[in-house]
């Protein structure tokens, strides 16, 4: 490994560009849309890099502008259909643009995007005699010419039916992204939330499915003034089962019941059969998707008191200005208190922007190494702590779940690797391969991909492991009912000792 990336061609030190527009860890994506930096999938005003290119490859993806607007635009963007070309963007977008386009053998994104082609049209019952999959030989644009042939041959003998076609396309391309096994990997169509308010425990870092989430399934958080509010949920609350359907069978969660919660459509009605653990009560509960209503408010700092000496504060994404945010709360909170030290809730933090990580590091410490940003090759470039900001010198208690993810996986484990607090918790999630940039597409979506992939401060991998917490301390669906935080007790006991 290398770490000094100017001593190579193929890793330069970050310039002013380069640092604005590596601006979102995708796997925050989830914490940024609701902060207004990522609405509606594709916000910004296209600013082409097409490029010399073969006769039969499409349009390049496009890059926004430099700086992301902090807040939505009043309208979505108009979305036009997913078509043959969207997805040949998406295609050269990676070979061009993602952490290992250069080396990717193009086989490996045009197979899996026909099977799921192929699977889609046997769902609807729609299967064709000459959906076969061309010869493939790794040439990607004699591969992809050959796809595409093959591909509009199949959509020509489809109906003229958005509602067959526009799936079908999405089917391919979702395929196409999802190959490539990385959590910082999206693609935005629309715009897209919660349309029930409802945070569950089954869930992983922003939208994934947390494959160690084990019974009950229970809610973690309720958005203020979302149908699931309105309709009397109540963090704490298991869920027994949806619309009558278990949402566990033998120990494994089944992910269409999630479905039901997340992604209803308008005006459908979601029954939920509830335990109530502080009350023993077993009831249902009927929320009413609502699309059409306000999205949930962007995320605040909050801050106060505890046990009359110590700060606690909740940074639930590292978005724009919050990490100078927390430390305004602690001055604030210090002025008329010796505080003896500092608890950081990050449970449920979504992620955000690298600026904000190496910001709130350096009021940790100065002269520090965070993590690396490595290409390819392997070559890797040093994030440092900013030194500009002054030193709290406070202890500090960072609280950690499974949905801290991305740039929260990148903070907690520089605090771990760098012995600058104390974890306590459970271990953070892993979505954390790497900083996405986002790329435009014809249809009005975008695409987010990794240039680089992220190691830890000691140069070892978090990304789908993790930062264990240094004390063990879950929140239940009993504690979350009965109103008790056991790892609040467990940051107290330590600071006070």
């Amino acid at each position: 490994m290398n770490d000094d990336a100017s001593t190579t061609p193929h890793h330069r030190p970050r310039t002013r560009r380069t640092a604005r527009t590596s601006r979102l860890l995708a796997g925050g994506a989830a914490a940024l849309l609701a902060s207004g930096l990522l609405a509606y999938g594709n916000p910004f005003a296209a600013n082409a890099t097409a490029s010399q290119a073969p006769a039969n490859r499409p349009p390049a993806c496009e890059t926004p502008p430099e700086t992301p607007p902090k807040t939505p635009p009043e309208t979505p963007p108009e979305l036009k259909p997913t078509t043959m070309t969207t997805i040949g963007q998406a295609y050269y977008c990676i070979l061009d643009n993602y952490y290992s386009g250069s080396v990717l053998d193009d086989r490996s994104l045009l197979v899996p995007a026909f099977a799921a082609l192929t699977q889609e049209l046997q769902r609807r019952g729609l299967d064709q005699s000459g959906a076969t999959m061309p010869a493939l030989t790794g040439k990607k644009d004699d591969d992809w010419a050959a796809f595409s042939r093959v591909y509009e041959q199949i959509t020509a003998k489809l109906p003229e039916d958005t509602a067959v076609r526009q799936p079908v396309a999405e089917a391919t391309m979702k395929a196409m992204l999802d190959s490539l096994n990385d959590n910082h990997v999206q693609w935005q169509r629309g715009f897209q939330f919660n349309m029930t308010g409802i945070q569950l425990s089954a869930v992983n870092g922003p939208g994934h499915v947390d494959p160690v989430a084990t019974e009950p399934l229970f809610v973690t958080k309720v958005s203020p003034r979302s149908p699931a509010e309105r309709a009397g949920v109540k963090p704490g609350d298991e869920i027994v089962a949806v619309n009558d359907v278990a949402p566990y069978v033998n120990g494994v969660l089944a992910e269409g019941v999630l479905k039901w919660i997340f992604s209803s459509p308008e005006g459908t009605p979601v029954k939920l059969t509830v335990h109530r653990p502080a009350t023993d009560a077993t009831f249902t509960i009927t929320v009413t998707a609502a699309a059409g209503s306000e999205p949930p408010p962007p995320p605040e700092v909050k801050s106060k008191l505890v046990a009359s000496d110590i700060a606690y504060v909740t940074m639930p994404a590292f978005a724009p200005g919050f990490a100078d945010k927390v430390l305004a709360a602690i001055a604030e909170l210090r002025k008329n208190t010796e505080l003896r030290g500092v608890i950081l809730d990050l449970r449920g933090n979504g992620g955000g922007l690298p600026e904000e990580v190496s910001r709130l590091l350096g009021a940790l410490a100065h002269d520090k190494v965070t993590s690396y940003w490595c290409d390819v090759k392997d070559h890797c470039t040093a994030n440092r702590t900013d030194d500009s900001v002054e030193l709290l010198n406070l202890p500090l208690v960072a609280l950690t779940d499974r949905s801290c993810a991305s740039a929260c996986d990148s903070f907690t484990s520089a605090v771990k690797d760098l012995d600058l607090g104390t974890l306590v918790g459970t271990r953070t999630a892993g979505a954390v391969s790497g900083p996405g940039l986002l790329y435009l597409l014809n249809d009005g979506s975008a695409i987010i991909l990794p240039k680089y992939h992220e190691i830890a401060a000691n140069k070892e991998v978090v990304n789908t492991i993790g930062v264990a917490p240094d004390h063990y301390a879950p929140l239940t669906a009993a504690d979350l009912s009965a109103g008790r935080d056991p790892g609040v007790d467990k940051a107290l006991e330590l600071l006070k000792n």
